[in-house]
């Protein structure tokens, strides 16, 4: 069956729209989810999340879909596009195109509800992890513009001075 402008309407769509939330704390870690045993990508790690239902927009499937996983209740003004990674479907899947929101702020201490594990990882450990490959892109991209370190912030000229320079820490070139 077709649509007035000739568009097949009685079609399933060959993807699938994911979302998922790069949780950051105040301590610059962000949280991963590792994938259960028995589910596809099992001891995986991932951004948490999950599949739009019906025709809910991305950032509602979003704060549905980490309270439902991790108890936790987010909020929309603290939720920020960041960027997206795709695949074509392999083996009889459908494709997949998820969504990666920032989360700033949330309610609750999250936590695996529905199996697996998560933890809180730098940056630099985030990228070490093992993950599916559309959580790999995501990652890179998400860090791209961080500086990828595991060592405190550098100050800035606005801070108050620590003390005095010495020989060493004085440019060369001056």
């Amino acid at each position: 069956m077709a649509d007035s402008l000739g568009k097949k309407t009685d079609m399933t769509s060959p993807w699938i729209t994911v979302v998922a939330g790069a949780l950051q704390r105040d301590d610059r870690r962000w949280l991963m989810h590792r994938r259960p045993e028995g589910k596809h990508h099992a001891g995986l790690w991932e951004f948490p999340g999950g599949k739009t239902e019906g025709n809910e927009f991305p950032l509602q499937s979003l704060i549905r879909e980490l309270t439902e996983e991790l108890g936790i209740v987010c909020y929309p003004g603290r939720c920020a596009p960041c960027g997206f990674a795709e695949s074509t479907g392999e083996d009889g899947r459908p494709g997949i195109v998820i969504l990666l929101y920032t989360v700033s702020a949330w309610e609750g201490e999250p936590r695996a509800l529905e199996g697996g594990q998560v933890g809180w990882f730098t940056p630099g450990e985030v990228l070490a992890l093992p993950k599916p490959p559309l959580d790999i892109e995501l990652s890179a991209r998400l860090f791209a513009n961080f500086v990828i370190c595991d060592e405190p912030p550098l100050p800035s000229p606005n801070d108050p001075p620590r003390g005095r320079p010495t020989a060493r820490t004085r440019s060369s070139a001056g």
